[in-house]
């Protein structure tokens, strides 16, 4: 018997239309499985019934993987590809593997010599690269940021300091409650010149994303409070 395959599966930044952000071979691709491994049960199950109506909910096996799940359970959980059967990994939101758990099954996937299939769907990483106007030539993606304030501020201060030396775009992201406390520290501790980008509500019908240096962003703040956002600090090309 061949082993099944393990598809990194992209979901929805927010409430769109499944349809119009996600590829229809992807959707078609997603609904035939039966087994995922997911950072949240009832999203993950909200996500399936949205592709498809009648996806068949009490017929499927989830695996919930978060930063809580041990290491060894996730030997367990791709098992069934063992059997013949293919495994999805669901993100909260975006795609798999970027900024969430599902790393960890592709590592111990490669490890097994199981085939792990990327999909292509929405990344506000890559959106909010492409929408800077920054260098995509040599950019680095940091994830979430410190919570305490001095640790974040130095963290954006060197962010800022590497950009002028190197040229390199900075990405990252806070939770979205935090996204009000990002902006000020962007805007009271960075120099008046530094460029920086605002990808806000990405794929949503309000999204905005805008690149202006910190001085004009003083005048042009907007609230980003509860609301899916990432920041990127870079060189205008």
């Amino acid at each position: 018997m061949s082993k099944g395959k393990i598809f990194m599966l992209p979901t929805l930044l927010g409430g769109e239309r499944a349809e119009e952000v996600i590829p229809a071979e992807v959707i078609q691709q997603t609904i035939t499985l039966r087994y995922f491994i997911v950072e949240n049960i009832k999203t993950a199950r909200r996500y399936l019934r949205k592709l498809d109506r009648e996806f068949p909910i009490d017929e499927s096996t989830f695996f919930i993987l978060n930063k809580k799940t041990d290491f060894s359970e996730v030997n367990r959980f791709v098992k069934p590809a063992f059997e013949g059967h293919d495994i999805g990994v669901l993100s909260e939101a975006g795609c798999p593997g970027v900024a969430d758990p599902g790393a960890t099954v592709v590592s111990v996937a490669n490890t097994l010599g199981i085939h792990v299939k990327p999909l292509v769907g929405p990344s506000s990483v890559l959106l909010t690269l492409i929408g800077s106007g920054f260098s995509g030539q040599n950019f680095a993606f940091h994830g979430y940021l410190p919570k305490e304030r001095k640790d974040r501020i130095k963290v954006l201060r060197d962010f800022e300091a590497d950009t002028r030396r190197t040229g390199i775009t900075h990405l990252f992201m806070d939770t979205p409650f935090r996204n009000m406390n990002v902006l000020e520290d962007l805007l009271n501790e960075l120099s008046d010149t530094t460029e920086i980008c605002i990808a806000c509500n990405l794929t949503l019908p309000d999204e905005r994303i805008q690149t202006m240096p910190a001085v004009e962003w003083r005048e042009n703040a907007f609230d980003l409070a509860k609301k899916p956002t990432m920041f990127a600090i870079g060189k205008r090309q």
